[in-house]
């Protein structure tokens, strides 16, 4: 299969795209992608928690271990269920963005669980 640009663009997104079809997954099934944003205090996690929530979006947050200068991030997770195309992760990406600088928290990428199918199953 040859790599359609316009489809799979040549930045990180359209790079993660690529492997995961390279890897075998269908991007035309539904995936859970996790999109993160870090904060620095838990005061800021749950402002930006509750207006998340009252927009009927599906999170978890959970606190990093405490580091010996005595600094810890909090990680926000917003979880969407969709069909993985480069056009919807790079608008999710902006409206994440703005939402972390709303808050005084920052953008820290996305993630999703690999499916593989196999066709004799």
């Amino acid at each position: 299969m040859t790599r359609d640009y316009d489809q799979f663009p040549d930045n990180d997104n359209g790079n993660v795209l690529w492997q995961m079809v390279e890897d075998g997954n269908e991007l035309n099934e539904p995936h859970e992608v996790e999109f993160s944003i870090v904060f620095e205090k838990q005061e800021q996690v749950e402002k930006c928690a509750l207006h998340l929530l009252h927009q009927e979006q599906k999170i978890s947050l959970f606190q990093e271990e405490v580091h010996s200068d005595g600094s810890d991030l909090w990680v926000l997770n917003i979880h969407v269920n969709m069909i993985l195309e480069y056009e919807d992760i790079e608008d999710l990406e902006e409206w994440m963005t703005k939402i972390a600088k709303e808050f005084n928290g920052e953008y820290d990428g996305w993630g999703c669980m690999s499916y593989i199918y196999d066709e004799d199953e």
